[in-house]
């Protein structure tokens, strides 16, 4: 699908209903999520548990299915002493996805975790580690590369510059703080700058991986940038044990719950929404559910 295809879709579905979490989900049905691969061995390991969490998700309502390749990246499938399969992970994950009618995007993740920004790799690292990253997903020939968590201005740029030169439409979702920066201190318009400026620029820009309560307070400073040029997205985590890096809370939501906070992100201006960790196909079809419901009390003609 081309970049004008999916800025079509955009343009025309109103809300795009992005899937809900792949790895938590894979943790619950018995994949063990060890390091350094966590959920993604269950490409090679379990296969069809994957593909029956993409089909769940897609049965309740989801327009978009992100492929589980959170921990595919150079760095982690190297520690694993698998990067020679990194090509034939990426293949065999969109071709699990693909079983859906969904829009497949191939999930990019920060080299290292998600919540060290200090760890980021230097320049040539994060380059030459996200130009790989980027010629499998190339070959596996999905939709668009689904960059998220991201927690510095420069690796999401070295991810979309990546996306970009091989003529893959791409979007890019930041982690923040609970002051609304990128967990590195920058502010938010240093990474949406950089990845906006980056080719044609994305397709969608977003949040995700942060609790609920933080992603609607979030979300007017990322409406206020992208000022209608832009699609944003925001996907939150729920039911995280304890509080991590960068949060000082934990937030529990229920499925009825979350799926309002959805249908208030939409309200507020988000054209995509869908669930991080913690959240299961119950999350996706209440979010479904909302965003019917509130479009046939704005308009009675989407009765039908």
């Amino acid at each position: 699908m081309k970049k004008d295809q999916l800025s079509s879709r955009l343009a025309t579905s109103g809300t795009l209903v992005l899937d809900g979490a792949t790895g938590t989900e894979l943790e619950r049905l018995g994949v063990a999520p060890d390091p350094p691969l966590w959920s993604s061995r269950a490409i090679f390991e379990a296969p069809e548990l994957v593909a029956q969490v993409h089909a769940d998700h897609a049965n309740a309502g989801a327009d978009i299915v992100v492929t589980n390749t959170f921990r595919c990246g150079p760095r982690a499938l190297s520690r694993a002493g698998v990067e020679d399969k990194g090509g034939q992970l990426v293949s065999d994950a969109v071709k699990l996805a693909r079983r859906t009618s969904c829009i497949v995007g191939v999930s990019v993740a920060p080299a290292e975790d998600c919540y060290q920004p200090d760890a980021v790799p230097g320049p040539d690292e994060l380059d030459k580690e996200h130009q790989q990253l980027a010629d499998w997903i190339a070959a596996a020939s999905p939709d668009l590369v689904w960059i998220e968590t991201m927690n510095t201005a420069r690796e999401a740029e070295a991810a979309a510059r990546a996306a970009s030169q091989r003529g893959l439409p791409f979007a890019v979702n930041f982690v923040l703080s609970e002051q609304n920066t990128l967990l590195s201190g920058e502010p938010l318009s240093a990474g949406f700058d950089a990845v906006c400026e980056t080719g044609d620029g994305p397709v969608c820009i977003g949040i995700n991986c942060i609790p609920p309560k933080g992603a609607t307070r979030a979300l007017p400073r990322l409406l206020e940038l992208a000022a209608d040029r832009i699609p944003v997205s925001v996907y939150a985590h729920v039911g995280n044990p304890k509080p991590v890096p960068g949060w000082s809370f934990a937030q529990v939501m229920k499925s009825d719950e979350y799926a309002e906070a959805a249908g208030r992100w939409v309200s507020m201006g988000a054209r995509v929404v869908g669930g991080c960790c913690g959240t299961t196909a119950e999350y996706i079809k209440a979010i479904c559910a909302t965003i019917q419901r509130d479009q046939i009390q704005k308009d009675p003609r989407w009765r039908s």
